[in-house]
């Protein structure tokens, strides 16, 4: 049976605070600090007895993070049921970053590219004709129904942590596993799709009579696309995550690499 540490007002202020989500925001752990403050008050009342745990989980929670504030309610409630019951660390996390990235982009579709241009064309209309209605709407409509999307997002993320402790806690590492492939397969279109290196050179062959351009490019690509940008990838997962490395020094070495590379034209 799932423990019973935090109650519905517990989850329902964890909700309200992702308001607070970006107040931490930079360029080292995107959201990570917000996040660790949105989960706060709940962690402290989960962990009351075990200030060392406690400061172990805030820690855990304060790595690079960054998904739609809308929706991180979802995530931030189930997190919670699965720490008052003693779910594996390593479970949790797999859940907590599998749902980064999918809810950003259902997020970030639903909040920037459909309400609000919707609300802006109506209210701007209404605004450009002298009406004050037209500031007003915005201001009331567009964050009313964000503020909806919150609640009803952290209420069926409470649910659903529930259930999954309830009847799936046999089956937890299956899930957690699941969420993690759905959270590769993310990454991976990402990086195929976003890192963009490529290899200029490019030779003359002779067929008979007639010269064919050979470029190497399109010989790797052949073999394994998106082979270099998977490589590049690869290496700066090697940094942040066996060496330690923090975003800034990436973002340094990748700067460094691209302009050594360019200038040489060794990478396109």
């Amino acid at each position: 049976m799932a423990s019973n540490i935090l109650t519905k007002k517990d989850f329902f202020n964890t909700t309200l605070r992702a308001f607070f989500l970006q107040n931490g925001f930079n360029y080292s752990n995107y959201q990570g600090t917000g996040y660790a403050n949105v989960i706060y008050p709940a962690l402290k009342k989960i962990y009351k007895d075990n200030p060392e745990k406690l400061k172990e989980v805030l820690l855990d929670n304060v790595e690079m993070y960054n998904t739609n504030p809308h929706f991180v309610p979802f995530v931030t409630n189930i997190q919670l049921v699965m720490l008052e019951n003693d779910v594996a660390t390593e479970d949790v996390r797999n859940m907590k970053m599998a749902l980064m990235g999918p809810l950003a982009g259902i997020g970030d579709s639903l909040s920037q590219f459909l309400l609000a241009p919707l609300f802006s064309t109506i209210c701007a209309t209404l605004a450009m004709n002298g009406q004050i209605s037209g500031p007003v709407l915005f201001l009331l409509g567009l964050n009313g129904i964000l503020l909806t999307i919150k609640i009803l997002t952290g209420m069926y993320g409470h649910k659903l942590g529930t259930s999954i402790i309830e009847k799936l806690s046999a089956q937890m590492s299956k899930l957690t596993n699941a969420a993690s492939i759905v959270g590769v397969m993310v990454i991976s279109g990402l990086v195929t799709n976003h890192v963009k290196i490529g290899v200029p050179f490019k030779y003359v062959q002779k067929i008979g009579d007639k010269e064919q351009v050979v470029q190497l490019q399109k010989m790797i690509d052949g073999i394994a696309p998106a082979l270099l940008p998977v490589l590049y990838t690869g290496l700066m997962y090697y940094l942040l995550k066996k060496k330690k490395w923090n975003t800034y020094q990436l973002v340094i070495l990748t700067i460094v690499i691209a302009f050594i590379t360019f200038n040489l034209k060794i990478f396109a």
